[in-house]
Order: C-alpha cells, then structure tokens, then sequence
C-alpha cells in the first residue's frame, strides 16, 4: 500500500483523503485534530459506532442528519429519548438505520450523563491517551487497535457503554487527536496541537 499521495493540488495526504472532496475536507480540517467539550465527543463516539461495517464517507454524507435527529449530541437530551424517538430515527432514511446502533447512542447518552461527577466524557477518554505516537509511512504500517484502545473499550463498557470495541476506540482516538496516524509525509502529519 502507498504512502502519502499528491493530490491535483499538489499537496500530499493520506491516501483515503486523495480523490474525494468529503474525505479530502474531512482529513485536511478535522480528523487527528483535538476536540473539546462532552457533545463532540459524544458526537464522535456516537458516529464511529455507527460506522462500523460501513465506509466513513457515509457516516460523513449523512453527518448534518445525524446532527439533527440527535440533537447537536446534548447528551442530556439524547439520554431523555424514549420508544418515540427510536421509531422516529428508525425511520428517517437521512441515517444509518441500525436498531442496536440506535439504541446504543441512546443508552451512551445516558452513560454520558453518569459520566459528568467524574470529569465526564471528555476527560475520561483523554486519560488514554498513549505515551507515543505511532508514525506510520505506509497504509500498511497503520495499526486498528493499541493497548490504550482496548484498555478504553474495557473502561468505557464498565462505565455503561456499549459500541465501543478497541477497534472502533482505536478510530475515536485518531479522529479526535490523541493518536497522530497522518502518515510520515503528509502535510497534516504533526500539525494536530497536544
């Protein structure tokens, strides 16, 4: 597999953000870079859940809906949704229409809330991040999981959560900054703050 990639605008990237405006945007202003407050992480969380099995570049088409139905990711709201709210998500077709996804956003919503005496979401998912950073050359140096990504699936399911697997707690801490994955060579590669 390739390192980084020189798009048409002569610059190089990571080669799933070369070829597509939605990746490319997604890559150059968002993915590795920190986050603050519990709704954008509850938002990750949420959207990496719901992208398993699933390309990110659908998760991204779909954002502004998810946004929506899920109320800017208020947590306390998300957590207040009952049987009317999951029939109402389970129909819009704007979605990732997945019962057991849904209801995981909702009972993680909840577990959110349980959260907040302790620092909340936000500061839990910040104490794993890992001592060192990987610095991946190719695609196929990329890793899925990491020790710290499977001791916060182990955390976050003994805290009430569910959809929350090393793997796709590998991907939350990538998308969120705490694990730096732009490979060596590419222009976004260490420009995440710390």
């Amino acid at each position: 597999m390739p390192g980084p990639v020189t798009g048409d605008d002569g610059v190089a990237r990571c080669p799933w953000a070369v070829g597509d405006p939605l990746n490319r945007d997604y890559h150059d202003t968002e993915w590795g870079m920190p986050i603050s407050g519990e709704s954008a992480y509850f938002e990750r969380l949420t959207l990496e859940a719901f992208q398993s099995g699933l390309s990110w570049r659908t998760i991204l088409a779909k954002r502004p809906a998810f946004r929506e139905v899920f109320a800017g990711f208020d947590a306390e709201v998300v957590a207040g949704f009952g049987p009317e709210d999951e029939a109402r998500l389970m129909a819009d077709a704007r979605i990732v229409r997945n019962r057991l996804k849904v209801a995981a956003a909702i009972s993680n919503a909840r577990a959110c809330l349980d959260l907040r005496d302790d620092g909340g979401l936000a500061a839990f998912v910040e104490r794993f991040r890992p001592e060192e950073q990987p610095a991946p050359a190719t695609t196929e140096e990329m890793v899925t999981t990491s020790p710290e990504s499977v001791a916060l699936s182990k955390a976050l399911k003994k805290a009430g959560f569910v959809f929350v697997g090393p793997t796709t707690m590998y991907a939350l801490m990538e998308a969120v900054g705490l694990v730096d994955d732009h490979l060596v060579g590419c222009h976004r590669r260490g420009a995440r703050a710390s």
